[in-house]
């Protein structure tokens, strides 16, 4: 799976890096060009040279505007635990979210989880009202229990995840919470907890097969 660069793809790495080269060779021409003894030089070279640059930097925009996604797409910063919902170059929601802990949990010499969000580009596998969390064997090593089968009913539980969950595929969920006190923190297993109104808002926009970009 790509990282966040990825998200904006080397393709506008370069860009970007071009644009920094445009700026800085637009302000060493502005300077030679005013220094004294270039002072007889036709002023139509400054001219020339701002025009050429601006041409440049129009390209680039839109360039760019090409990488962005024109349907509903979300964001996440899991080192600030927040979200941006936009719809194209609208930007829809912007709020606190929580993402992973980044705590180690251990099962003896045999298993270990790391509970921490993705990174990279996604998109919505799957949409569902009224969720059921089936437990992973990790839930039951947290707690100190012992795992139970596969489809034992202790596995089930309702009513945790909020009124919508949003897939992204390996397990990771975008859902509520009972815990809204809590949204903001890095909390969760790797999911990303929503408020509810915020939960709402983004199961409405945001449909199978639109892109989530996490880093």
């Amino acid at each position: 799976m790509n990282n966040y660069t990825k998200f904006l793809s080397w393709k506008l790495f370069l860009l970007l890096t071009l644009i920094a080269s445009l700026l800085c060779a637009q302000k060493v021409s502005i300077w030679f060009l005013n220094r004294p003894e270039e002072q007889n030089l036709n002023e139509s070279l400054l001219d020339s040279l701002t025009k050429a640059h601006q041409i440049a930097l129009e390209g680039i925009e839109r360039k760019l505007k090409k990488l962005q996604p024109r349907s509903p797409y979300l964001v996440v910063n899991s080192t600030a635990n927040e979200f941006y919902l936009y719809n194209g170059n609208e930007l829809l929601a912007h709020d606190k979210c929580s993402t992973g802990s980044y705590v180690l949990l251990k099962n003896g010499d045999l298993q270990q989880w790391m509970f921490k969000t993705p990174k990279g580009e996604y998109r919505i596998l799957g949409k569902t009202v009224n969720p059921v969390w089936k437990k992973p064997d990790w839930a039951f090593v947290e707690e100190g229990l012992p795992v139970p089968s596969m489809n034992h009913p202790s596995r089930f539980e309702y009513g945790v995840l909020g009124e919508y969950s949003l897939s992204l595929g390996d397990g990771y969920l975008i859902h509520g919470t009972l815990y809204q006190r809590f949204i903001g923190l890095p909390v969760t297993h790797g999911c990303i907890r929503l408020n509810k109104d915020n939960l709402a808002l983004v199961y409405k926009k945001l449909n199978v097969g639109s892109k989530v970009y996490l880093f």
